[in-house]
């Protein structure tokens, strides 16, 4: 647990630094890109189909008249934007961890590395490639596990867990792995990740739930306008890069201290078993 705690504050330490926060202007640059550009061709259909599905509900109709009738009907005017809102942010939330995963981690790695572990050998346990390939495959998973899930998500407490602990096992998918690729070799990634895997995915989901406040300014801004909304979209995505930088950070800190632990451990080992003293064969006489 000090290993945990110790790692976690060293990473909010390290996102104070001016070079982490420029790091992340370049994921939020795309990815704000990527969903203006969505927003722009596509929102306006998005809100049609889901007013057309809500409409020919008969259950969100009885709920529309009884709030007539208490004097809440204006709700149901920011129902459509809340409803495509739920719906995007999960995949805003994986292409944000995708992107960080890519562009920031490496240089976070290297930035942690030069830092704290100097001399932690690098044994390059993955190439980039395989680490490309790890984070798509996992983002996949992580999209299957989301669509199958979704009609759960109107389930009022498993809207709370669900959506984290998915956005939580792909953030301890991703960022455990690139923490290690470089340093570790692909048998120390496995025994680190075997050994460490509950800590690891308790971190993810933690992060999952942090990732998951950047929806509250988007709900925010959908209550008031759809203009005020499209000027926190910016704001909510940077939220996102900055959660996962700290998660990455966090990964980072912690994945490098277990490898080194890891590494003088069976130092130590190799060592004792150096210093026993080998039996010598019975000395053996023949009478003749």
């Amino acid at each position: 647990m000090s290993m945990l705690f110790d790692s976690f504050w060293r990473a909010a330490a390290y996102c104070l630094r001016p070079r982490v926060i420029l790091l992340s202007v370049l994921p939020l640059v795309l990815v704000v890109a990527l969903t203006v550009g969505l927003g722009y061709f596509y929102w306006d259909v998005a809100m049609d189909q889901v007013r057309l599905l809500l409409e020919s509900s008969e259950f969100v109709n009885n709920g529309w008249a009884w709030l007539d009738s208490i004097g809440l009907g204006r709700i149901k005017t920011v129902l459509a934007p809340m409803v495509v809102i739920f719906v995007v942010t999960p995949l805003i939330v994986m292409v944000s961890l995708l992107v960080v995963a890519l562009l920031m981690t490496p240089m976070l790695v290297r930035l942690v590395a030069l830092r704290r572990f100097p001399a932690l050998e690098e044994r390059n346990g993955a190439s980039f490639l395989y680490s490309v390939a790890w984070s798509l495959s996992s983002t996949v998973l992580a999209l299957l596990a989301t669509v199958a899930s979704l009609p759960l998500w109107f389930v009022p407490p498993l809207v709370l867990i669900l959506p984290p602990l998915i956005w939580g096992w792909l953030t301890y998918r991703v960022m455990s792995f690139d923490a290690l690729a470089n340093h570790a070799s692909a048998e120390e990634r496995r025994t680190v990740l075997k050994r460490h895997r509950m800590q690891l995915l308790g971190m993810g989901v933690l992060t999952g739930y942090l990732g998951a406040a950047p929806s509250l300014v988007w709900a925010f801004g959908a209550l008031f306008a759809v203009t005020f909304f499209v000027f926190l979209v910016p704001l909510a995505i940077w939220i996102y890069t900055l959660v996962f930088a700290f998660s990455s950070l966090w990964f980072t800190h912690y994945c490098l201290a277990a490898l080194q632990a890891l590494r003088q451990e069976r130092a130590a080992e190799a060592v004792i078993v150096a210093e026993i003293p080998v039996a010598e064969p019975p000395l053996l006489i023949s009478v003749e």
